[in-house]
C-alpha cells in the first residue's frame, strides 16, 4: 500500500520533550480534523511505497523519525512499523489521537484538537492553547505535560496559565524562531 507523503526532511524537533533533538520527519499528506490555526500544509503529496520511504530516510546519519503530518494514523500500519524497527529506527510519532495506532511506536506525542481521543496514553500530551480551559487534560494519562500557544499572540496568556497551574510545561515552536523546517 502506497502512502501519501508530503514532505520527508532531516531537522531538529522543535516543540515538545525532544526539542532541539536531530530527527527525520515522515510528514503525512491528508487529515480527518479541520483546525482553524493548522499551519501545515497537507494536500500535495507524493505516493511512496514502504520501501521507498525507507530508501528516502536511510540517507540522513540518524535513526529517529517523526511521524506527523497531517494525520499518520490515517497511514501507517503494523507493516511499516516493523520495518522501521527491523532497520533500527526508534519511531516517534505526533497524532490528534482520534484513530488507533499499530503496536511498537517508540514515543507517542498526542496532540488533541477535540474530545474524540481513540488512545488510552501516550508518553506527551501536547495541548495547544486557545485560551480555554484544558485542565480536563491532565486526567488523561502520560508522561509530560505540554501547552504550545496557538500563535505568538497568546504566548503572554499561556505563560500565565502554566504559571498558575505548574502542572504543564511551555511548548514553543522553536523551528519556526530559527527558521527551519
Amino acid at each position: 500500500m502506497k502512502k501519501r507523503i508530503n514532505e520527508i526532511f532531516y531537522s531538529l524537533q522543535g516543540e515538545g520533550y525532544w526539542t532541539g533533538v536531530p530527527m527525520i520527519f515522515v510528514r503525512f499528506s491528508g487529515c480527518n480534523l479541520k483546525c482553524n490555526f493548522c499551519d501545515t500544509e497537507t494536500k500535495a503529496f507524493t505516493e511512496m511505497t514502504n520501501a521507498e520511504i525507507l530508501t528516502e530516510i536511510s540517507a540522513f546519519p540518524i535513526k529517529r523519525v517523526c511521524l506527523t503530518g497531517g494525520e499518520p494514523s490515517l497511514q501507517i500500519d503494523q507493516e511499516f512499523i516493523n520495518l522501521l524497527h527491523q532497520n533500527g529506527y526508534f519511531i516517534h510519532i505526533e497524532t490528534n489521537g482520534t484513530k488507533t495506532l499499530p503496536q511498537g511506536i517508540d514515543w507517542i506525542t498526542l496532540s488533541p484538537k477535540n474530545d474524540e481521543i481513540a488512545l488510552e496514553k501516550a508518553d506527551e500530551l501536547k495541548v495547544v492553547f486557545q485560551g480555554s480551559t484544558v485542565q480536563k487534560w491532565l486526567a488523561f494519562p502520560a508522561e509530560h505535560y505540554f501547552l504550545q500557544p496557538c500563535s505568538q499572540k497568546n504566548t503572554e496568556q499561556t505563560i500565565n496559565y502554566i504559571l498558575e497551574n505548574p502542572q504543564w510545561r511551555l511548548s514553543l515552536q522553536t523551528h519556526k524562531y530559527l527558521s527551519i523546517r
